[in-house]
């Protein structure tokens, strides 16, 4: 028997940054918890094939799949909500959708008829959802699943532009197909303007009206604001958008997002999502949520963390989504000891224009932080950061750029060469121990950056004795990487025979990915990025184990 799939659209209206990720994770999860199988794809509206040539800055956090896309941080919240691995199917962006669609029509796939924007642009991202919703899952240990009953399909951006308009043309059509299968969901922002003090319901009448003129009617609406919305504006709404006030739901501002499926348990959003895709109504567990939120909030004493970026900042604002998924896997590990995590964020660039003066950015931390990163800007004042939490016995992770740094301030203030570097940054360097990869040099030179560097998930062994091996309590990880230098093999001895060990080893030997300090509280770094598999339920071991060495470093 086959099995019957739904889908629900999520579309965001008035502003970006609204919350549909969240929102999509958290209706996700509870589906999840009533029994469903649920899947989630992210659909970005730009010409980009993927998000890895973007500028942090400009984009956020690019998210690493364990098959090796990249792809947009709602992917990584996807994985946390759900608690499951996705693929590179839960991803598309329109770049990626017009390469197929000109692929198959110079492989002469349309049979030599014209290929139109309507229907064959959104009947191929009808295509590439069905087949999201049908994949197995490559991933389950027991090789079993069929696919979802239920597929979320964010549709990245605002109601009104014109980048979505061919999403939601898909959504139409897959309604018209199957309306009993199909369900639309609108994101909605409600401004309370302080000099009025009241919630304005104008700007979602027309992002409603936006969607009426695609040929569309949202089922439900998602009321954001930063105060819950009343029965007052609920009746407007209802009025001016023809939603019924029960199709409405309140999703104001919350402490942590991982208390949004529980409010939206408590608001009755699951069983109407239910309801009105014709399941029965199925009791939901919520235990493990429940015991979550819980924990945070008796996460108390705090712990406070330097991260040390260059990405931190956009004009006078904070931009703390482009390390979103390290935020999290601090938080996660916090929570799990029972310390509410307190972030200080540290401007790599104004580390290294201060002169050697770095002792006071650094005052009462208790652990330091640097994350992955790529170029030349801030990567002294990294290094100084790293050099401080050495010399200081500061508890220190480094991800990434973060373990390549930390080699190179090992080579050049413990072993004494000055000329260490990376070729990323000098390629004459006399101490080269930082380098590119051979595969990766023929790249380069014809400039291929888009989706070449080492990207997914690779195995690494863990060296007998090390505090790696004892974080995992195992000897074979596999994690994500995302890089395209790597440490060179040529100095590992001497650098092991300084105190600088090589915990963590490509099966072959032949790549570094981990190294530790000896004689220091708590002082290692990967070359893979732990956080992309830390969850709520599951905090990454590496993220535990330097919370709990800055968590002691804090009871000093």
């Amino acid at each position: 028997m086959l099995r019957r799939r739904t889908y629900i659209f999520v579309s965001g209206g008035v502003m970006s940054g609204v919350g549909k990720g969240v929102v999509t994770a958290s209706i996700g999860a509870l589906l999840k918890a009533s029994g469903l199988r649920v899947t989630a794809i992210k659909i970005d509206p730009y010409l980009n094939v993927d998000p890895g040539t973007l500028n942090p800055i400009e984009h956020g956090e690019v998210f690493v799949t364990k098959d090796g896309i990249e792809t947009d941080q709602d992917l990584g919240n996807y994985e946390r909500f759900l608690d499951e691995d996705l693929t590179r199917l839960n991803v598309m962006t329109s770049g990626s959708v017009f390469q197929s669609i000109i692929a198959r029509e110079r492989a002469l796939g349309y049979g030599g008829r014209t290929v139109e924007w309507v229907p064959d642009v959104p009947l191929e991202i009808i295509g590439r959802i069905k087949r999201a919703s049908e994949a197995v899952n490559v991933f389950d240990s027991e090789a079993q699943t069929r696919g979802a009953d239920v597929t979320l399909i964010e549709i990245g951006g605002t109601v009104g532009e014109y980048q979505n308009l061919l999403y939601l043309e898909a959504c139409r059509m897959m309604r018209m197909e199957a309306p009993n299968d199909v369900l639309l969901m609108l994101v909605s922002y409600l401004p309370v303007p302080p000099n009025l003090g009241e919630m304005k319901t104008k700007p979602t009448q027309y992002a409603v009206r936006s969607l009426n003129a695609a040929g569309l009617q949202p089922d439900i609406i998602i009321c954001r604001s930063q105060n819950p919305i009343d029965d007052r504006r609920k009746q407007k709404l209802s009025i001016a958008c023809s939603v019924r006030s029960e199709d409405m739901f309140a999703a104001p501002n919350v402490s942590s997002i991982y208390e949004i499926p529980l409010r939206f348990a408590k608001e009755g959003v699951a069983d109407r999502v239910l309801e009105k895709l014709h399941f029965k109504k199925r009791s939901v567990d919520l235990r493990q949520w429940k015991a979550l939120t819980k924990r945070i909030r008796e996460s108390e004493r705090p712990v406070r963390i330097g991260i040390v970026g260059k990405y931190a900042s956009t004009g006078n604002f904070l931009l703390t989504d482009t390390y979103l998924s390290v935020l999290e896997a601090i938080k996660h590990a916090a929570w799990t000891i029972k310390r509410k995590p307190e972030i200080v964020w540290l401007n790599a660039e104004e580390l290294e224009s201060s002169n050697g003066k770095i002792k006071q950015p650094f005052k009462g931390l208790d652990g330091i932080l640097v994350p992955g990163g790529f170029g030349t800007r801030g990567v002294e004042g990294k290094i100084r950061a790293i050099r401080y939490a050495r010399e200081k016995k500061v508890p220190y992770l480094g991800l990434c750029y973060g373990l390549q740094l930390a080699t190179i301030e090992f080579a050049r203030h413990v072993l004494k060469r000055k000329d260490a570097h990376t070729t990323e940054i000098v390629p004459t360097c006399g101490y080269p121990v930082i380098h590119l990869m051979n595969e990766q040099e023929e790249r380069i030179k014809n400039k291929d950056y888009g989706g070449t560097m080492r990207l997914g998930a690779y195995p690494c062994l863990l060296q007998q004795g090390t505090l790696a091996r004892k974080l995992y309590g195992k000897e074979r990880i596999v994690e994500r990487h995302r890089h395209r230098y790597e440490c060179n093999p040529l100095y590992r001895c001497e650098f092991e025979a300084a105190g600088l060990l090589s915990s963590g080893l490509s099966p072959d030997g032949a790549l570094l990915e981990m190294i530790e300090l000896k004689g220091h509280p708590f002082f290692l770094a990967s070359q893979f990025h732990p956080e992309f598999l830390s969850r709520p339920f599951h905090p990454h071991p590496l993220f535990v184990g330097f919370l709990k060495a800055a968590a002691k470093r804090s009871r000093k």
